[in-house]
């Protein structure tokens, strides 16, 4: 298969690409921002990219050629001026637009741009990774305001992508999976409180999210995931 996976420098992003060039005949092509990982293969493919940037990604759509899979794995929580809102007083409007603009948009361009790289394929697939605390139903601490706000918009967005898809590629599946507490950067100020044996590896994560990529079928297209294939409600 060929694969191609945003945010390949992430730790879940990597993760999922070492895996996948373990298995079977994988061709992957992957992305970064800033630094390219020192992590090579024969069947990997290393591309610069900024994902906010459209005319980057219909540049890499315009030259990627036929895909089976393509997996966003970017996102943003926090950086060095800011954390997840404690409450109202915190919010400010340029991070908010940030974090709609790294957490959400990007999957729309994505679904607008290469859906016709996936069209060809039998077997395509859209997997995104999101967060339960995107979920408006499963919402009972308030706070975090815009990477709640941004991670409900990209689930709006998968479900809406799933509706359209099924007229023009019938044969796709489009995912949002939540990864649960995963040992990366991005959730490092935060692992204090984490339950024992709910920090998850970057490896485990991406086993889990690799089997429920291959065992998705059409149908169940449009619908949101944790890593160990429980639904979660929008």
């Amino acid at each position: 298969m060929k694969i191609l996976i945003f945010g390949g420098s992430g730790g879940i992003g990597l993760a999922i690409i070492k895996q996948l060039l373990t298995q079977g005949d994988n061709h992957v092509v992957a992305t970064y921002h800033a630094h390219c990982p020192a992590y090579r293969h024969p069947q990997l493919e290393w591309q610069a990219l900024d994902i906010t940037n459209e005319a980057q990604l219909l540049s890499l759509s315009a030259t990627v050629g036929s895909l089976d899979w393509v997996i966003n794995c970017v996102g943003v929580l926090h950086d060095s001026s800011h954390q997840p809102e404690k409450n109202l007083k915190s919010i400010d409007r340029d991070w908010f637009l940030t974090s709609i603009e790294t957490n959400a948009l990007p999957t729309l361009l994505i679904a607008k741009h290469f859906g016709a790289n996936l069209k060809p394929s039998l077997f395509a697939k859209l997997a995104v990774v999101s967060a339960r605390v995107g979920s408006i139903s499963d919402n009972k601490l308030g706070g975090w305001y815009s990477y709640r706000s941004s991670k409900a918009a990209l689930n709006m967005l998968i479900k809406g992508i799933s509706i359209e898809w099924r007229r023009l590629l019938p044969q796709a599946c489009v995912l949002a999976l939540h990864p649960g507490t995963t040992d990366t950067q991005l959730s490092a100020p935060f692992q204090a409180n984490v339950a024992a044996g709910k920090l998850f590896s970057p490896e485990y994560v991406a086993d889990c999210f690799i089997k429920l990529i291959e065992q998705s079928t059409p149908e169940d297209s449009g619908i949101f995931l944790a890593y160990d294939g429980s639904v979660i409600a929008w």
